[in-house]
């Protein structure tokens, strides 16, 4: 562990934390990520040893439903539940009024839907996520459906928007969504009112959802690097 990457450990750290507030008999909603990832192993870690006991997961992506197969997580859809009791999920910008911009992995869609129904939303960061302002670092993913692609990027632009439609990578051609839409990535140069953006773009016609997620975290934990060391601690 000494000779261990710090960035490695201290997104552990956070994911740890993340999966130390899942009590027994508890839904949760599993979200993606890499920092994600490491809380759904820790959970699984928690539930092998006895510490929880009966607890479901919710998957947002079919990442997080891989990786909690791997970690021994029984699953669950919202078909079959009538409320989640916490979510763990990441996001690629966090602002002070913890408004978030989600989507780098093109999961922000499923990942709304869950986040938004649990009864309390963790997010997990590292402190490179935070920013003062949202869309500084980090363009805004829209998922659209693919007969739409060409109005929808017309429609963004007239909102301000640079739009540019996501290309995989290692693949030639579009990234695909598990939904099977195309995801756009929208530059804005000032992203006044998240929350009214964030209505009128999942207002044009062939938008899905956006990746503004305003109002709908309740915790953040952020992990950081202090003096060579990994800290969490809760913004």
């Amino acid at each position: 562990m000494t000779n261990a990457d710090p960035v490695k450990i201290m997104k552990q750290e956070v994911g740890k934390a993340a999966a130390d507030r899942v009590k027994s008999n508890s839904i949760v909603g599993l979200g993606t990520g890499s920092t994600t990832a490491y809380a759904i192993e820790f959970i699984g870690d928690r539930l092998a040893k006895g510490e929880i006991t009966n607890i479901v997961g919710v998957p947002t992506s079919f990442q997080a439903e891989v990786l909690a197969k791997k970690y021994g997580i029984p699953l669950t859809t919202l078909d079959a539940i009538d409320h989640i009791d916490v979510a763990i999920d990441g996001a690629d910008e966090v602002d002070p009024q913890k408004n978030l911009i989600k989507g780098g992995g093109a999961a922000h869609t499923r990942e709304k839907v869950v986040d938004a129904l649990a009864d309390e939303f963790v997010v997990v960061v590292d402190s490179g996520k935070l920013t003062d302002k949202l869309g500084s670092t980090f363009l805004l993913p829209v998922e659209v459906i693919p007969m739409a692609i060409t109005p929808v990027m017309n429609a963004l632009i007239k909102l301000g928007g640079k739009p540019e439609l996501r290309m995989g990578i290692k693949k030639a051609g579009p990234v695909v969504t598990d939904q099977g839409n195309l995801v756009v990535d929208v530059k804005f140069d000032s992203l006044e009112n998240p929350g009214e953006l964030e209505k009128t773009i999942n207002n044009i016609p062939g938008v899905l959802e956006n990746g503004l997620f305003v109002g709908v975290a309740d915790i953040v934990l952020v992990g950081e690097i202090i003096d060579g060391k990994p800290t969490v601690r809760e913004m």
